[in-house]
Parts: C-alpha cells; structure tokens; sequence
C-alpha cells in the first residue's frame, strides 16, 4: 500500500484527487496540505512514500518545499503536478530532487502509473515536459556520452533505480537524474529504454 500525500493550494483539486487515487485499493491517501510550509510539515509527520506536490502555492513553493523534504526524508518521491511547464520550473524541480513532473492534464491512468513509477524510484515525466528538456539539453547527435554518462546508463541497463545508482557510484540521486536528462537530450530520447537502447545501437555502452 503506497502512502501518498497531496499538496495543493485549492481545497477542489485536493478532494478530486483524493476521490480519484483513493479508488485505486494500492494507494491510501494519509493527508494533504495547502501551502508548502505546510507540506513540509505533514511530510515529516506522516512520512509518504509519494507526495504529488504543485508547483506555486503561497507559503513556500513547490520547488522550496520539494527541496527542504529531501533534504531530511529522502526517501520520499515528490511528483510535481501542476499547470505550469516552462524551463524555468521543470529544471528547478528536478535539480531539488523531484522524481517527476506532470500536468494537471494527466489521465488517471497515466497518474496512478506515474505514482507507482516513482515509488520504484523512476523519473516520470508528462510527454511535453520530457520534450521540453529533450530540445533544451539536445545536444550533436555525433557527441559520445561523457564517462560519467556512460557509467550511470551503463547501470540503468542492468535495472538499477536512481536511487541504487547514486549509491553505487557515491553520487547523489539528484546528480543521477541530471546526468541521465543530460543523456537523454544527446540521444534524442524521452525515457531510460529508449536511452539503453539508442546507446547500446551507437556503441557509447555495452552489456
């Protein structure tokens, strides 16, 4: 049973969302929040395996509380959703540690997948957000990964998280996800299989 907390400045949005994940018998909603100072707060009281937090709130932002979370409970997977999707606000959630970034436009389906990808550790993000880092990190698509690169998807292929990555290499599991963004905008792909693949094909890793 996942345990999730919703974070949310609109009393509506909160109870839709309760309504809606609280149907699914693999997730209990155990509290919700309106602000992000409050956020931070409830997170430590009732310690939630997945926080689906949004973006601008009075009281602290998204991004703010996100970062102040992980930094005492990293263990915890922060969803950003919201209906913001500039540069700007995706590359700040995910350099203070946020495991995905959807749209408030999400299906549920395609939510209660996201949740329970980042419970396993994974980067979920909504189609166009994965797009919008994709053109902002592409790079020539004749650059070879960077060691560093190559070792961290090297240990994506064999199945680890981010979270195993980061301890394996003893690097934090934010710095995992910025490599793999970085990797993911020289291949031209929007998710870790299709990174495996496109660099198993090009020769940058080998099994």
């Amino acid at each position: 049973m996942l345990r999730l907390l919703i974070v949310d400045d609109h009393p509506v949005v909160r109870e839709g969302l309760r309504g809606m994940l609280e149907a699914d018998p693999e997730i209990t909603v155990v509290g919700e929040a309106a602000s992000g100072d409050e956020a931070v707060v409830r997170a430590g009281e009732l310690r939630p395996d997945v926080i689906l937090m949004d973006l601008r709130m009075p009281d602290g932002d998204g991004v703010s509380a996100t970062s102040r979370i992980l930094a005492v409970r990293p263990e915890s997977r922060v969803i950003v959703l919201t209906t913001y999707e500039t540069d700007q606000d995706i590359v700040r959630a995910v350099e203070a540690g946020a495991a995905g970034y959807l749209l408030k436009d999400t299906s549920r389906a395609d939510l209660l997948a996201a949740i329970a990808s980042a419970a396993r550790g994974e980067t979920v993000l909504s189609p166009s957000v994965a797009t919008r880092l994709v053109t902002r990190m592409r790079a020539p698509v004749s650059d070879s990964l960077s060691p560093r690169e190559a070792q961290v998807l090297s240990l994506v292929a064999v199945g680890l998280t981010n979270a195993e990555i980061g301890k394996a290499l003893f690097i934090s599991e934010t710095t995992v996800k910025t490599h793999l963004l970085r990797v993911f905008g020289k291949l031209g792909v929007s998710d870790r299989t299709a990174a495996v693949t496109t660099a198993l094909d090009r020769g940058f890793i080998t099994r």
